[in-house]
């Protein structure tokens, strides 16, 4: 899932960044709210982890500005304020979720994982589609009981189909998916992606929809 990060702190935002990356997350980072704007209308972001003191405003601010305007993203405030009252304020804003500093990477993970789930109307944090038993916190998948291991951008890639699965995923919003602003694809970089792992799961799991984009195959009877 492509995340943005709100944060000022550069050794913690490094940090954040690295540890959400080795769990299975794409990072994108920013240190202000003008950034913030910015970059909110602009990313496809399956949710974003957002401090309340920044150097030009409030997250919290913010926040309740998007709400307004009728975003839904899921949002997972971030601060060193771990007061009742801040905590209230947060929530009421709009955040979907509230951790305090000093806090778990594995466990703003599996917070991420819990409200991007509901946003998208899921109950369990497993997937079941085509014999697939896809588990994204793990990083992996089972099927017919055999363990099915991914790479990070392939277990993005199946992500992004999954969320949706039958609808069509354009080529250029699975780049977004799968790539920073500051890194380069290639221009066969999903392909190869798809190709392994129609190698690890089967020639008919992906499909293409020539000039448009893929998607995992209907479920079979």
């Amino acid at each position: 899932m492509r995340i943005l990060v709100v944060e000022d702190d550069t050794s913690l935002a490094d940090g954040l960044c690295i540890g959400l990356r080795l769990q299975g997350f794409m990072p994108e980072l920013v240190g202000t709210c003008a950034d913030a704007t910015a970059a909110w209308g602009q990313g496809d972001f399956s949710a974003a982890v957002l401090d309340i003191m920044l150097p030009d405003g409030s997250g919290a601010e913010l926040l309740a500005a998007r709400r307004a305007e009728g975003d839904r993203l899921p949002v997972l405030l971030l601060t060193a304020l771990d007061e009742v009252g801040h905590r209230i304020s947060g929530l009421d804003a709009g955040a979907d979720d509230y951790l305090a500093k000093p806090f778990d990477l594995g466990e703003l993970a599996a917070r991420l994982r819990a409200i991007t789930r509901r946003a998208q109307g899921q109950a369990s944090g497993t997937i079941h589609w085509n014999g697939l038993e896809f588990d994204p916190a793990r990083m992996a998948g089972s099927i017919a009981g055999e363990v099915v291991r991914f790479s990070r951008r392939e277990f993005g890639l199946l992500q992004a189909l999954l969320e949706r699965p039958g609808a069509i995923v354009p080529k250029d919003r699975l780049e977004e998916r799968l790539y920073g602003w500051q890194d380069g694809v290639e221009s066969n970089t999903v392909e190869v992606h798809v190709h392994k792992l129609r190698a690890k799961l089967g020639s008919e799991f992906i499909e293409t929809v020539r000039g448009v984009g893929y998607r995992v195959s209907e479920e079979s009877a």
